[in-house]
């Protein structure tokens, strides 16, 4: 037979041997996939880390296409191609295989960075900028293979890249001062994903995401705000959980001018210590304390209760809590919350003589 040439007529057994060898493959991998994932799941169940398991979601699908391409190869050899179209099925074969491959390792590498980005002091990977940075350097390594393996090379392209890489930089002079900002507050490490922060525009909240052109932030009403990251760099910015998310919260409160301040102050105590067991987000150390600020009131002696809570949020429930137990303990004491009040003193003084008023009709 030619193998220059194929003859597509011939019988049905030419068209099967290729496509049965393909489907068999494919079963026989199918089925190799099955038991290999069932004993990676029992080793991935006995193990505390989470690499195999992220493992073991990275390849699920890749790997039916890499028996796929197994099956395609070995079908082509049962069909009596030219050397040279063997060869170019091959190396089609094989850029299959490296693409397949690039995209799983790829999805891997994002996927446990994810997974430990709590690790990390700044939580640099857990930024989308990180990610991109990371599945775009893989995707160009997977690229470059593919194009030494072609046969390409690769001078000329960046040659041309470094030269038209000019003039888009001017066509996307906005996206690029984006992408610039998001590296510097993601690598200056003040803006971390997880934070709580408020600008000086007034918008706050969680960061969920500081993305390769904006920064996203999760309002306490679940809203998102979306914020260029070049605003971001030149905005300032309130960091509630830097240096350290624990934060002071001030309560204060007032008495009546006849009430014992030191009993006042031990009530207080008592009632915020005691609350400090059952609240959550309340911490006990430091202990909480009463200081006698901001003293002195036109109707009332002025008191702040200050305590220490977990981060943020907490001090909102923190803060409703106490002031509920405050108020019962003042009134089981006697203790008086006064209202604003005032003395007027009437004089009956008459106007000096001579005041022209005096004698008006």
């Amino acid at each position: 037979m030619n193998r220059e040439i194929y003859d597509w007529g011939k019988t049905l057994l030419d068209y099967a041997i290729p496509a049965g060898v393909l489907l068999i493959t494919i079963g026989i991998g199918l089925g190799l996939r099955y038991f290999l994932f069932r004993f990676l799941r029992a080793h991935a169940a006995r193990t505390a880390t989470k690499i195999d398991d992220i493992l073991i979601t990275s390849l699920r699908v890749p790997i039916i296409f890499w028996f796929i391409i197994l099956g395609l190869d070995l079908a082509s050899k049962t069909v009596p191609f030219s050397d040279a179209i063997l060869k170019a099925i091959d190396k089609a074969m094989l850029v299959l295989w490296i693409t397949s491959l690039t995209m799983a390792t790829a999805s891997f590498a994002i996927n446990v960075i994810k997974e430990y980005a709590h690790r990390f002091a700044t939580r640099l990977a857990a930024t989308g900028v990180i990610q991109t940075t990371v599945g775009i350097s893989i995707y160009v390594l997977g690229a470059l293979f593919i194009l030494d393996l072609l046969g390409v090379s690769i001078t000329p392209i960046i040659t041309a890249l470094g030269i038209g890489g000019l003039a888009v930089a001017l066509a996307l002079q906005d996206t690029l001062s984006n992408l610039i900002a998001g590296f510097h507050i993601t690598m200056s490490g003040t803006v971390r994903v997880g934070d709580y922060i408020k600008l000086d525009s007034g918008a706050e909240g969680y960061v969920q995401d500081v993305g390769w052109r904006s920064t996203t932030i999760r309002q306490l009403s679940n809203n998102l705000v979306i914020v260029p990251n070049l605003k971001l760099s030149q905005s300032i910015i309130t960091n509630y959980h830097l240096p350290i998310p624990q934060l002071s919260v001030l309560i204060p409160f007032s008495v009546s001018y006849d009430t014992d301040v030191d009993f006042v102050e031990k009530v207080v105590v008592e009632e915020a210590k005691a609350a400090a067991e059952v609240i959550p987000g309340l911490l006990t150390d430091p202990e909480p304390f009463v200081r006698f600020i901001p003293g002195f009131g036109e109707s009332a002696l002025q008191f702040t209760l200050i305590c220490q809570v977990r981060e943020f949020v907490d001090q909102y429930a923190v803060q409703h809590e106490i002031r509920k137990r405050i108020l019962k303990r003042f009134r089981k004491e006697g203790i008086r919350i006064p209202f604003p009040t005032q003395l007027i003193y009437l004089s009956d003084a008459r106007p000096p003589v001579g005041d022209s008023t005096q004698g008006a009709k």
